[in-house]
């Protein structure tokens, strides 16, 4: 049994900060995290990134994606690692996956907020109750 794995890590200037996208293809998933450096990294700073942080990023997020699979002639090889050099710093599918993650990430938020707020609720009536109670008994 063979495992394909396949790791990319695109680092450029969004307009603001510095920001690196990192590619991962693991036996047929795909996921990518986008990590933001502010200040444009060194290439020190980014193989100390690489090398200390690399294994504690989460690339899949849940549902895998589909992945390319390897060409077998060294041709055809050089061939897409030239159109991949010519292609943007962000791809289509790294865009839909960031877009996904980002959506998890707000509907998380959004349940978290509407818990909150009901247990807020839930004090300020009991606040309420006790409140009548002490009035009703004359204090």
């Amino acid at each position: 049994m063979q495992i394909s794995v396949s790791s990319t890590l695109t680092v450029y200037h969004d307009g603001q900060f510095w920001v690196g996208l990192a590619e991962h293809v693991e036996d047929g998933r795909y996921g990518v995290v986008r990590i933001v450096f502010g200040a444009e990294p060194s290439d020190e700073e980014i193989q100390k990134f690489v090398t200390s942080k690399w294994e504690k990023l989460s690339f899949f997020g849940g549902e895998p994606a589909e992945a390319s699979k390897p060409a077998k002639n060294p041709k055809r090889r050089a061939r897409e690692a030239a159109k991949t050099l010519k292609r943007p710093a962000m791809s289509t599918k790294a865009q839909q996956a960031l877009a996904a993650q980002r959506e998890a990430l707000k509907q998380e938020s959004a349940h978290a907020r509407s818990q909150r707020r009901t247990e807020e609720a839930d004090a300020r009536y009991e606040q309420r109750k006790l409140k009548r109670k002490q009035k009703h008994r004359g204090h």
